[in-house]
């Protein structure tokens, strides 16, 4: 369950996809199975939430990982590799970007 809190000993990793009406259920069920199938059972794995919005032309990712390394390690798993180039066809961009929560009200 994600648990957004301030001073979190935690990474937070926010990843935003641009992509079109016509491929967002493509991508989201990508992502969904990646999830199911793959980055829930990495090591420092913790919790993860998908998000889209009305215009189903943006899905954002919110997800949290004991330390900035298992996250780099699951991210550059051979697996996730391939998923990842998959991802890639069904969007015009992605970029994943670490964080830290600097308030939560």
């Amino acid at each position: 369950m994600l648990k957004i809190t301030q001073n979190a000993e935690c990474q937070t990793v926010i990843t935003t996809f641009e992509t079109s009406p016509g491929t967002a259920q493509d991508l989201m069920d990508a992502l969904q199975d990646a999830y199911e199938m793959f980055v829930s059972k990495q090591a420092g794995f913790i919790a993860a939430g998908l998000h889209i919005n009305d215009a189903q032309t943006r899905i954002a990712n919110y997800s949290q990982w004991e330390k900035r390394e298992d996250f780099l390690a699951m991210l550059r798993s051979d697996e996730m590799r391939d998923r990842n180039r998959h991802i890639n066809t069904l969007c015009k961009s992605f970029e994943p970007v670490m964080y830290e929560v600097a308030g939560v009200y």
